[in-house]
């Protein structure tokens, strides 16, 4: 009898329906930073590594390089020669996939976390050198459009800002900080 039992669990696992399934996402971009602190439309390039469950939830790690984000800011005089922003952030992702995870499908999506921003900024002949690291979150939407069952395109807007400590006391306080801008992305997306 055990043997049988056994044997009939066996067969309904091989046969019974598929488990929901997790998909693994990769999408490299490319985009523009624009508005707040950036100076004008700023070329952006990253990448984004995520997991999305069977649900509506997932995680992922969003990583980003504004390039000239402060050029010409003093009055439209360009002392700069580099300047740029990077970010680094972990995200909780809500999504739904519409069409299913398999084959050709939308998934529109909101994102949010916290994280890492750093500004550096130097002058042509390195008289004035700076960076500063700051805590900062990011929240966001987008649309990942699937064409088959391991390609896809991705478009995401996200708002960043960075995090201060706004009394110089003992004290673990947060407040907003005064960096600040937006980032549009488009980018084609690796799913298994």
């Amino acid at each position: 009898m055990l043997r049988r039992c056994a044997l009939i669990a066996a067969l309904l696992l091989v046969v019974g329906p598929a488990s929901a399934r997790a998909d693994w996402l990769f999408t490299p971009n490319i985009g523009l930073a624009f508005g707040g602190d950036a100076h004008d439309k700023n070329l952006t390039y990253g990448a984004t590594i995520g997991w999305m469950g069977a649900g509506i939830i997932g995680f992922e790690g969003d990583f980003s390089y504004s390039t000239d984000f402060f050029e010409g800011s003093q009055g439209g005089v360009d002392f700069l020669d580099s300047d740029n922003v990077t970010s680094l952030m972990g995200n909780i992702v809500l999504g739904i996939p519409v069409g299913g995870q398999t084959g050709g499908g939308i998934r529109p999506y909101a994102s949010g976390g916290v994280g890492w921003l750093r500004t550096k900024v130097s002058s042509e002949d390195d008289i004035f050198n700076a960076s500063n690291d700051d805590f900062g979150f990011n929240l966001g939407a987008g649309l990942y459009i699937f064409a088959t069952d391991h390609v896809g395109f991705r478009g995401d807007l996200r708002y960043y800002r960075s995090f201060q400590d706004p009394e110089p006391d003992n004290e673990f306080d947060i407040g907003l900080g005064t960096l600040d801008f937006w980032r549009g992305t488009a980018g084609v997306t690796f799913r298994w």
